[in-house]
């Protein structure tokens, strides 16, 4: 998995071979077919371990690693960290989100919806928001986790810590705009 994330750093999934990851492993070909049934199947493990990551930083944030009284600065600094640890995984996610091989796009909205229903359920313990219909709730937490995902792309992207605190200033500003949107909305059934 480490070899194909190697050399995932500069293309899409879809532009590997096998042939390329074996080699990078040091492995025979034949040795990939003891660990995964096909490319696609690598990939969907690829998948499978980036969203890990990403579920225990959150569930790491929602176990009390966030400053109450900072929540939107905390989760932002949060996010850095987590995308500077695995900056290889967000690069993998960000290029096949998009693009490149059907069932791994489908995998990765599959992920991007799970961690979108978790959070909608976290968001009832906020006050004024127990009361909001599951599909407001769901609708908001979507404008979170899209917003996220825009930001770990943006910090991915940083070429320094200049631009890097420039993301993290305009992400704050983002998530407070959310926040301020919540007040003036009255959810229905």
């Amino acid at each position: 998995m480490a070899a194909a994330l190697r050399l995932l750093e500069e293309r899409s999934f879809s532009a590997l071979s096998l042939r390329e990851v074996t080699r990078e492993a040091g492995i025979v070909p034949a040795a990939f077919y003891r660990h995964f049934d096909s490319m696609e199947a690598l990939g969907l493990v690829l998948i499978d371990e980036s969203f890990r990551a990403l579920r225990d930083m959150l569930r790491g944030a929602r176990a009390g690693k966030l400053d109450p009284s900072r929540v939107i600065e905390s989760t932002v600094d949060i996010l850095i960290a987590g995308v500077n640890d695995r900056r290889e995984h967000w690069r993998f996610i960000g290029r096949e989100r998009n693009s490149g091989v059907t069932v791994l796009r489908y995998a990765i909205r599959t992920e991007i919806r799970l961690i979108t229903s978790e959070l909608a359920i976290d968001l009832t313990r906020f006050p004024g928001l127990n009361s909001w219909s599951s599909e407001d709730l769901n609708m908001l937490a979507s404008l979170f986790v899209n917003a996220m995902i825009s930001i770990a792309e943006a910090i991915e992207d940083a070429a320094d810590a200049t631009a890097l605190e420039e993301i993290r200033h305009t992400a704050v500003k983002q998530l407070r705009l959310i926040i301020v949107g919540i007040s003036g909305w009255r959810s229905s059934d």
